[in-house]
């Protein structure tokens, strides 16, 4: 049994609703179904009585439901006192960036951090873009750093989650040049001759972006995906190496594309073929009154069970001053 399976439990019993817990908790709903039928298989007994709408529990699960909520609690109040053996632990802020955000934007975001901020402590853990989002929501670090594309929101509660915008970033089509430097594929190639394309695996966060970009074009784009990926940085290998076309984040490409390692795939009468992301960070929002008795005990946020972050405070007030003006 899993204590997300507590988790999602609790969040079906207080909005009575699968389709709310699922947006929620930040799952598709056949997913969200198959863990509360999960939970249902582990306590051998019906928890949900799906005869009635809205949802609502047998009575196994209303003891259930009572029960979750004192050993959730009981879990996060460990937890805190685990970190708590660390004093040092208290200011290291966490952090939780997708993989491609983690090689190319974070190491010159600290850098700069590190000139007009001052010395920082950090965790950085690197994960696809999902995972991320859940360590926030689970309250498993303290800042969340993603991408943001209106055709691909990230839909947290704005009541419980505060936002800064770090920055922008572009993502355009990239290729090899040949050796008079030419590219040595350039868009939109011909029908019945496609060029080989260098593409994200459907369930990367650029995939989306990078789908809906092509099809939007002006322009008949033709491309035969050879190769596909998860990460921007294999996509980069592979394009260094001549295998095709791929759409890779200016930071990821910056180094490469001033030493002409890499260079456009647009010819000069395509100049749509580009989509500007936002790059943000999220906090939980900081809580001034302890928990209430009840369902909002169940449920403590990331400070409440932790100690407070000094560091992270400052950081956030910092990053809130110095975002970029639109």
């Amino acid at each position: 049994m899993e204590t997300k399976w507590l988790e999602d439990f609790v969040s079906l019993a207080e909005t009575r609703s699968f389709s709310r817990s699922a947006q929620l908790r930040h799952v598709t709903q056949p997913a969200f179904s198959r863990r509360i039928q999960a939970l249902e298989g582990w306590a051998g007994t019906d928890l949900v009585d799906r005869s009635s709408y809205p949802t609502r529990l047998t009575p196994a699960g209303q003891t259930l439901y009572g029960q979750a909520l004192e050993m959730l609690q009981g879990l996060q109040s460990t937890r805190a006192m685990l970190r708590g053996h660390s004093a040092a632990a208290h200011d290291v802020i966490e952090f939780a960036v997708p993989h491609t955000l983690a090689f190319t934007f974070f190491p010159a975001w600290a850098t700069t951090l590190r000139e007009h901020f001052g010395p920082l402590k950090s965790r950085l853990i690197a994960l696809n873009v999902h995972d991320a989002v859940m360590r926030l929501v689970e309250g498993s670090c303290d800042l969340l750093i993603a991408y943001q594309h209106p055709s691909q929101p990230l839909q947290l509660d704005t009541n419980r989650y505060e936002m800064v915008v770090l920055g922008q970033e572009v993502v355009a089509p990239w290729v090899k040049p040949d050796a008079e430097g030419a590219p040595r594929y350039r868009l939109p190639g011909r029908q019945g001759q496609p060029l080989p394309y260098l593409g994200y695996a459907p369930g990367a966060y650029m995939s989306g972006i990078v789908d809906q970009l092509i099809k939007e074009s002006d322009t008949a784009i033709h491309l035969d995906r050879v190769y596909e990926t998860d990460m921007s940085e294999g996509l980069k290998a592979m394009a260094l190496e001549g295998h095709g076309i791929a759409f890779l984040p200016q930071s990821a490409v910056r180094k490469e594309v001033k030493a002409r390692r890499l260079v456009s795939a647009l010819p000069p009468e395509i100049d749509r073929l580009e989509a500007t992301m936002e790059i943000r960070a999220y906090r939980e929002r900081p809580v001034a009154a302890p928990a209430k008795a009840g369902r909002a005990a169940a449920k403590p946020t990331h400070d409440e069970v932790a100690p407070p972050k000094r560091a992270l405070d400052a950081l956030w007030a910092y990053l809130v001053e110095t975002q970029p003006v639109n």
